[in-house]
């Protein structure tokens, strides 16, 4: 094994434990004799990098070792840096690479407008033999892993870590960040309790979930509060007057509500702005605000609208998200001493195991709502657990 090298990213949003991955790959590897190149801001390292310009080389790839990783695991966020860069997908290339040609094919937003869009992955292969990198392994949600996905398919010796505060990633039961999420998330709640509570109102708080309600749902089954997701609309006038009738009823005059991002009622659908990214996203508007404004109409109850998404993001891991993280790193070390490449390492059964990197046509994971979620309370539901992994459900 000796000589080999390893090259590591992060790519979408930051979530607490990417440091120990990042680390314990790179302790992992030094004992087995192998090199660890962190390719920096995600795919865009394996993009924008011009190996005819120093400074760009510098910005885009780092040496690791086990004295600039020694620290790092006490830290949130990317040792490393993210972005959103889809190099299937590039709207526009960089200066560099102008005088080439890549496949391309027109784009149709949702909003209708339309852009040319180009396939480097020719390019992406290129700078990873011109780095001579054996072996690949890419930490990020599901857009993130549907590019590894791809260099999977054409012959890239890739390994896929899931990370995301929204647990929706395929093939696992679990992702890095989730536990770090809903931790803050339940903290927060019970920390804004006193003052919903002294104000008498109603607590509406939002977190991330555009198209899986797992954050919200996790959060609501530890604070006993009610939740929206995603994967269910609700009846707008059934949850406002249970939230009113469940103030009323508690001695202090109040009550909360959790939603994720992407939640909606009937006849409602959330608004977006912006550009897409790279994966076609757009920013959401808040739907806890709408909903607020809604139950102030119908009610005349007063709210108080907390916005939970990004706090969720910052701070050191958890000890879930650090031993989960730090055994992921370790188990993708384990892939590369046994020549298993195209898998993504997962929580399965409530076990480690190693899985096939997800199918990007599935798309996300999404919450169950015959066993999960309780349509008539829009609460999760706490029944039929016996036999179920920690996490309540499967892969």
């Amino acid at each position: 094994m000796a000589n080999k090298r390893i090259a590591i990213l992060t790519g979408g949003g930051d979530v607490p434990g990417l440091n120990s991955v990042i680390k314990g790959v790179v302790y992992r590897g030094s004992e087995i004799g192998c090199e660890v190149l962190g390719i920096r801001r995600g795919w865009e390292g394996l993009t924008h990098i011009n190996f005819d310009e120093q400074a760009s080389v510098s910005r885009y790839t780092l040496a690791l070792t086990r004295e600039n990783t020694r620290t790092i695991d006490r830290t949130g966020g990317t040792f490393l840096h993210s972005s959103r860069t889809n190099p299937s997908q590039m709207k526009k290339l960089p200066a560099f690479l102008g005088g080439k040609t890549f496949p391309s094919k027109e784009k149709t937003a949702k909003d209708g407008t339309k852009s040319t869009v180009y396939d480097v992955t020719d390019q992406v292969l290129k700078n990873l033999e011109t780095l001579k990198v054996d072996y690949l392994i890419a930490i990020g949600g599901d857009d993130t892993l549907s590019y590894a996905a791809k260099l999977d398919k054409v012959g890239v010796k890739v390994i896929a870590i899931p990370k995301t505060m929204d647990n929706d990633v395929r093939n696992t039961e679990y992702c890095i960040g989730f536990s770090t999420a809903i931790t803050r998330a339940m903290d927060a709640i019970q920390r804004q309790r006193s003052t919903v509570g002294s104000h008498e109102r109603i607590g509406i708080f939002r977190v991330f979930g555009r198209d899986a309600g797992y954050t919200a749902l996790y959060t609501a089954y530890v604070t006993s509060i009610r939740c929206a997701i995603p994967e269910y609309k609700f009846d707008l006038q059934k949850m406002i007057k249970l939230l009113v009738d469940e103030k009323h009823s508690n001695p202090s005059n109040y009550s909360l509500m959790i939603m994720s991002e992407g939640a909606e009622w009937q006849g409602y659908k959330v608004r977006e702005y912006g550009e897409p990214d790279a994966f076609g996203h757009r920013k959401k508007m808040s739907v806890a605000e709408d909903f607020s404004d809604e139950l102030k109409r119908a009610s005349g109850e007063e709210t108080v609208v907390s916005d939970l998404t990004y706090d969720l993001r910052g701070g050191e891991a958890d000890f879930v998200d650090k031993m989960v993280a730090t055994t992921f790193g370790n188990m993708a070390l384990d892939c590369i001493l046994t020549n298993r490449f195209g898998k993504m390492m997962a929580i399965e059964n409530g076990m480690y195991a190693t899985v096939p990197i997800p199918d990007p046509a599935l798309g996300p994971r999404k919450v169950d709502i015959e066993t999960m979620y309780n349509t008539e309370r829009y609460r999760p539901n706490y029944a039929s657990k016996v036999g179920l992994p920690i996490f309540l459900t499967r892969a």
